[in-house]
């Protein structure tokens, strides 16, 4: 049973199962001195009056504790008929558990209840564990569990749990050492020690984590890579010529680093953060142009169709002026059109191709491919990735790039190994998003004011959530949410396209490219729009049900509106009645536009988690570490790695066998994807 619900096969593994958290059991209540704020507490008092009323599944069990202030209830609704049997009459007991009132009166229903002696009168910090419902239906609760944890921690020597960490860093960080860790993680016996444990495996946790990443990062700066040692013509007369519009100082930045990258003969593993609107795209197409300038070809992989085809289209527009041929392959490109696109890049007459997952097929080969661009990464599978490794007998140079900002805590566990760079300003003349926050009973003065935007010749967007688990009732609001926009915008004066994921590819495309086209002035849609559609005459987002949204997917909804000079306009509407946490979300949209600022927010929020896709990403699973409150451990740890792995890369060193078992132990757990990016 605990392995099925625990993953507890061994002793080792249910002496690193860890409490997360402890009653204080160092402090005796007086009965008589309780409020109604104290919530767990615990009596030294006399038992008296036991006695059973009611039957059946209705039966309970009472008792009265006394002590020289006052009396309090004790109740066991379960259990009642053995509870009776162990109970003695004006026998003393210690009594712990959660404080409740019923009609004024205090009670505690299933406490813990030991007779006093010298034993139970100890102070303690009582460990509770983490169990699932299963296991308390067939008796195994926290006591039981505690009990079995006790009993082993008594057979264990400090031999049974060696250290793993070098001596100089627990002197260095103070942490103590491996055996007392585990001790007092699970009984400690003061405060001081339970903080101690705490740390130090905290510590431990993340300082693995870090040395890891760090492996990852000395073997990707290892990896041999293409040399692109020329400027050419190609990269220089974009740059004079054909930019649209001046280069930001953050984009010429992050240029010059990936020059520096694809010069060194390394394999350059590099990811571009950007919020949505700053300029990625620009640094992709000069990326390309570098590589096209050493003689390569380059590609970029998009998670979606739709993406795919945005890119293709402002690549393409970008590089007409230079007659330098862009192709699009996605799954729908079939026939004679895919045959002479896949020859085209076999023989290198086709330079640059934009794609979805269509890249990675084998059927696809290329001449000389160079440099990939990953678009939004965290939407690929590791495998999906590691399959353009085998597009040349030498591996492309890799550019990530992702409109999501990851919070630093984040990116240093999750893309620890990859150079990170920000793009942290917009380019000239985009204004920023006015964002409010309106509830239902003000929805036909939002619908006016969107309606007044329309008739100025401006474009709006209306999204509609849409969760799978509730799929068929959203596709139902949708679709009444689409009558009632068409009440706010005839039909005989404005047209309004609609996409959501029902649809057949080729219609949403169609209704997609009216929009775009700027044939419908309205677009009705689900979340399917939240990459992918660049129209810059569109100034105006209405999210409905916006409670229903997480921080970083209204912040990238947000996102497409503003692509053009005009001022631009996101409303976020939402039932008349919001719980902290929307309200708290609905006060941090309208107060920043900064997605940093609401990435950390998101984090600290809904915790890591899979946001940002960390589950399929392969990302360390911390059984006490806490990513975004322990930003300081994270930051020791990962000088400490940075400095002992610069000393021992490969930890030979007979003082890092410990912590280079561990490492090995997490390698043969999971797939090696060590070399993916």
């Amino acid at each position: 049973m605990l392995r099925k619900e625990l993953g507890i096969n061994y002793a080792g593994d249910l002496l690193h199962h860890y409490p997360f958290r402890y009653n204080d059991r160092t402090r005796i209540n007086k009965i008589g001195q309780i409020t109604p704020t104290d919530e767990y507490v615990q009596f030294i008092g006399t038992l008296v009056n036991i006695y059973e009323e009611g039957s059946g599944r209705k039966k309970r069990l009472s008792a009265t504790l006394y002590d020289d202030t006052g009396k309090i209830e004790l109740i066991w609704f379960q259990g009642a008929q053995w509870m009776k049997k162990s109970l003695k009459e004006n026998q003393h007991y210690i009594v712990y558990g959660k404080l409740t009132f019923f009609n004024g009166i205090p009670n505690i229903s299933h406490p813990d209840i030991d007779e006093l002696n010298a034993q139970t009168a100890k102070a303690t910090m009582s460990p509770v564990y983490p169990l699932t419902e299963k296991l308390k239906g067939k008796g195994l609760n926290n006591r039981t569990l505690g009990k079995t944890m006790r009993e082993l921690m008594q057979k264990v020597t400090p031999t049974d749990i060696p250290e793993i960490l070098p001596a100089n860093l627990l002197q260095h960080y103070k942490l103590c050492d491996r055996y007392h860790a585990i001790k007092w993680i699970h009984f400690p016996d003061s405060v001081e020690h339970m903080h101690a444990a705490q740390f130090r495996l905290k510590w431990e946790e993340l300082f693995a984590s870090q040395l890891k990443i760090g492996q990852l990062r000395v073997q990707h700066h290892v990896q041999p890579g293409w040399k692109f040692e020329t400027v050419g013509d190609n990269f220089n007369n974009f740059y004079k010529e054909h930019l649209p519009f001046e280069l930001t100082g953050a984009q010429k930045r992050v240029l010059k680093e990936i020059r520096i990258d694809t010069g060194t003969g390394k394999q350059m593993n590099r990811l571009v953060q950007g919020d949505v609107g700053s300029g990625k795209t620009i640094i992709a197409v000069m990326s390309m142009l570098l590589a096209l300038d050493n003689g390569f070809q380059a590609c970029m992989m998009a998670p979606t169709e739709i993406l795919a085809q945005q890119h293709y289209a402002s690549i393409k527009k970008l590089l007409e002026p230079m007659q330098i041929p862009v192709a699009l392959l996605t799954g729908s490109v079939k026939g004679k059109e895919r045959k002479e696109i896949l020859a085209n890049l076999k023989d290198g007459n086709i330079r640059i191709v934009v794609g979805t997952h269509a890249l990675i097929e084998n059927t696809v080969q290329f001449q000389n491919l160079g440099l990939a661009v990953i678009d939004e990464q965290h939407r690929f599978g590791v495998g999906q990735r590691a399959s353009l490794w085998e597009k040349n007998k030498r591996p492309p140079h890799i550019l990530v790039m992702t409109a999501t900002p990851i919070p630093r805590t984040l990116a240093m566990t999750l893309y620890g190994d990859l150079d990170v760079s920000v793009i942290d300003e917009l380019p000239p003349g985009r204004q920023e998003i006015k964002t409010v926050h309106r509830n239902e009973m003000r929805r036909a003065q939002v619908m006016d004011f969107m309606r007044s935007e329309v008739d100025q010749g401006r474009q709006a967007y209306i999204v509609y959530p849409l969760i799978e688990e509730s799929e068929k009732m959203d596709y139902e609001s949708l679709m009444a949410g689409y009558e009632q926009v068409k009440i706010f915008f005839p039909e005989d004066k404005y047209r309004i396209a609609m996409v959501h994921g029902r649809q057949d590819q080729d219609e949403r495309e169609r209704n997609m490219k009216r929009f775009k086209d700027g044939e419908a002035q309205v677009l009705v849609a689900t979340t399917v729009i939240e990459v992918g559609v660049d129209v810059p005459n569109a100034t105006v987002m209405l999210i409905e049900s916006a409670e229903r949204f997480g921080l970083s997917q209204l912040h990238q909804l947000r996102g497409r509106v503003g692509r053009g000079g005009e001022q631009s306009y996101c409303i976020l509407l939402t039932g008349n009645k919001l719980s902290k946490e929307s309200t708290e979300r609905m006060t941090t949209m309208t107060s920043t536009s900064n997605g940093f600022v609401i990435a950390e927010k998101d984090l600290a929020m809904r915790g890591p988690g899979d946001l940002y896709g960390t589950k399929q990403s392969g990302t360390f699973r911390f059984k006490l570490a806490d990513i975004i409150h322990d930003t300081h451990i994270l930051e020791q740890t990962r000088e400490a790695a940075r400095a002992l792995l610069e000393a021992d890369p490969q930890l030979s060193n007979p003082q890092h066998a410990g912590i280079r078992n561990v490492l090995l132990q997490q390698a043969t757990a999971t797939n090696n994807w060590s070399k993916i990016s």
